[in-house]
């Protein structure tokens, strides 16, 4: 059984904070311009808390708990008297122009710390992320942006949907993309227990927030090894579940930046070992489409862009069948580089295009189907393998851990 529960919820007050505000994307895909705009936005923006900054003799995490409190002071935020659960619900407009939304569930979700499949994970992490998360959490012992959790439960979306038709949403905020946010609090026994026991009837599959998820883990660990093994709020995460359905999702992935390859390197013939190296559309928006229906990768070069169909050969070795775990294989051989990760494919070209980096690899989306086939079989996908889109926003309700 999956343990998800109902939690003492802190919540922004409207009047002081108006949801609109105070809301924020989650730490790891804010740039320092954003963060400075949305800082400016709001004393109490969500930012301040999710990418703090030292002051004074506090560092960046001692900042962040010393905010927290002052906001309860002021009455900024508030905490919730009841446990609850809370449907949280995602409208937005897609790239086809059709409108879409996403509806989960925010709730107290325990930590598999046996590894007895109650949550996978479909993605390896990197260490300075949790490192960074971890902090965060030990001085501040509150969840201070949900994971995102993908259950197996059928049924899960339209019980919430039933939640969602049955009264105005409790917080409402459109961010900057025209994403619409909404809140609704659930405090109902017999609802709480009729979507906690669903979400239970089988594991939650890791979508988004694999460093936050491991981070708990560790944060656990650390505090039952100074508390005699006592149970507590730290044997949980924060959690935002919705059901593994393609109506529910819209992932994208996740493209890489190659740079600090020896100028006269010619990445274009070394990956020609590897894949069929045929040019490609000039137009980024019409390379980008092109990749599914010709079972291929694209390479963004500062003189032109190609269509990387991968070889029966490279299939057969790559560890998974993903355009993330090939590429890999491929680049494993070539000359000392950095890699880095970056979603849209437009940006990526102008990245390269402006000379910030050398190639841009296009990669596909990895499909609902391949992350619960990943996740089962017990392996990970490569790290940012997925970009689920959009995302929920850091503010809407965060979870403090009382019970230490």
């Amino acid at each position: 059984m999956t343990r998800f529960e109902p939690f003492f919820g802190l919540r922004y007050d409207e009047e002081l904070a108006p949801l609109a505000e105070v809301v924020s994307p989650p730490y790891d895909i804010v740039d320092s311009n954003e963060r400075a705009r949305l800082s400016a936005r709001s004393p109490f923006n969500a930012i301040h808390v999710e990418l703090p900054e030292p002051i004074g003799r506090l560092d960046r995490y001692q900042h962040a708990a010393q905010l927290f409190g002052e906001w309860e002071q002021r009455g900024a935020l508030r905490r919730d008297d009841v446990a609850a659960i809370y449907v949280y619900r995602m409208t937005f407009v897609d790239e086809n122009a059709v409108t879409r939304s996403t509806t989960g569930v925010i709730g107290a979700l325990g930590i598999d710390a046996d590894g007895t499949g109650a949550v996978l994970p479909h993605e390896r992490t990197m260490p300075k992320p949790k490192g960074d998360r971890l902090d965060l959490l030990r001085a501040a012992k509150i969840n201070v942006s949900p994971i995102w959790g993908l259950s197996l439960a059928q049924g899960l979306a339209s019980l919430l949907g039933e939640i969602v038709s049955s009264g105005p949403a409790l917080g409402v905020a459109t961010d900057d993309e025209g994403t619409v946010h909404e809140l609704w609090m659930v405090t109902d026994q017999a609802v709480v227990t009729a979507v906690c026991e669903l979400v239970g009837t089988t594991p939650v599959v890791v979508a988004d927030g694999h460093h936050r998820y491991e981070t708990s883990g560790y944060y656990r660990t650390e505090v039952r090894a100074h508390n005699g093994d006592r149970a507590g709020d730290h044997d949980l995460v924060m959690a935002l579940i919705v059901e593994l359905s393609a109506d529910e999702l819209f992932v994208q992935a996740i493209h890489r930046l190659i740079s600090g390859l020896p100028e006269d390197f010619d990445l274009v013939s070394a990956l020609a070992v590897h894949f069929e190296v045929t040019p490609g559309p000039d137009d980024i928006a019409e390379l980008s489409r092109s990749l599914v229906p010709s079972g291929a990768l694209g390479l963004v070069t500062r003189t032109g862009n190609f269509l990387l169909v991968p070889s029966s050969e490279l299939i057969g070795s790559s560890e998974a069948d993903l355009d993330s775990s090939r590429l890999d294989h491929a680049l494993s051989g070539i000359p000392e580089h950095d890699l880095t990760y970056q979603h849209g494919s437009q940006t990526c070209a102008r990245i390269v295009h402006d000379g910030l980096a050398q190639y841009a690899v296009l990669l596909r989306p990895a499909t609902v189907a391949q992350i619960a086939e990943t996740a089962h079989s017990g392996k990970r996908m490569p790290p940012k393998t997925t970009f689920f889109n959009p995302k929920p926003r850091t503010g809407m309700v965060y979870r403090p851990l009382i019970n230490e």
